[in-house]
């Protein structure tokens, strides 16, 4: 591998987190120009916006990406009552296998991206879910409002989360949630980045990280995989894959995990 090869992936970032700053100081504008100072108040409401938009332009951009990758299968392994977690401007709707869907809630905590993922949901080529999907304005942390949609313990059959785990506040809740929301022998789909193994590499994410999980949302050096592991008891942990990419500042791991049933959890712990 060339210089140029090896360091072109570590100085990528850049272009996003300079994209990301200009639409910052856009969305401040704009709730100045609506709200006053008083905009400056809520400041996760100014980052909200500014994220919405960068992710919303370059949607298009994720998706041949992801067509290159394992993700188009990852979704379509989805079935029965599935929560697509967190999905941003709705790049996994036209993935999903309908034949194979009983029905979808969308649980995404920026209301910026409803009218994305609505007029993407209203288009001819997802016109399967219409009807089967529905976005909810929260986290799924937020259990009152899971609650008021039927979403309780043990009642999906799929939570399909691409992309998403290096953006949540509190990862380790998070997988909690997850865990205790699907059914015995459900699924949990995943393709999530987190640290790299490389040394080198590793570095270069923690001089990143700063500037990117302010600008971007997301953090480059989280441990994702302990914490997906420790969200509960899975019959399968030895099948998610760590693909070896030394160079990326974004490596990947994925999986399809399934959920122990109680007895087989409690023989676990018993053993």
């Amino acid at each position: 591998m060339s210089l140029k090869d090896r360091l072109t992936p570590l100085l990528r970032p850049w272009g996003l987190i300079w994209l990301s700053i200009g639409l910052h100081w856009q969305a401040l504008k704009d709730a100045l120009r609506q709200d006053g100072l008083a905009a400056l108040a809520h400041p996760r409401q100014i980052r909200d916006a500014a994220s919405a938009k960068m992710f919303s332009m370059l949607s298009a951009n994720f998706v041949a990406f992801e067509d290159t990758t394992i993700v188009p299968t990852l979704v379509r392994a989805a079935e029965g009552v599935i929560l697509d977690l967190g999905p941003g401007p709705g790049n996994q709707i036209h993935r999903f296998d309908t034949g194979r869907v009983k029905y979808i809630y969308g649980v995404e905590p920026n209301r910026h991206y409803a009218d994305t993922i609505n007029a993407k949901l209203d288009a001819e080529a997802n016109a399967g879910l219409r009807g089967r999907y529905k976005l909810i304005l929260s986290g799924v942390e937020d259990r009152d409002a899971l609650k008021e949609e039927g979403i309780t313990e043990g009642s999906l059959d799929a939570v399909v989360c691409i992309q998403v785990l290096c953006a949540v506040e509190d990862l380790a809740a998070v997988m909690r949630d997850v865990w205790k929301l699907l059914r015995p022998g459900g699924k949990f789909i995943f393709w999530e980045h987190g640290s790299s193994k490389g040394v080198v590499t590793r570095l270069v994410q923690a001089i990143w990280n700063p500037a990117w999980s302010t600008f971007v949302g997301c953090r480059l050096t989280r441990n994702v995989l302990d914490d997906i592991l420790n969200g509960g008891e899975w019959e399968n942990p030895e099948d998610i894959e760590e693909p070896e990419d030394l160079v990326s500042l974004l490596p990947r791991i994925q999986g399809v995990l399934i959920k122990k049933g109680q007895a087989d959890a409690e023989g676990r712990k018993t053993k």
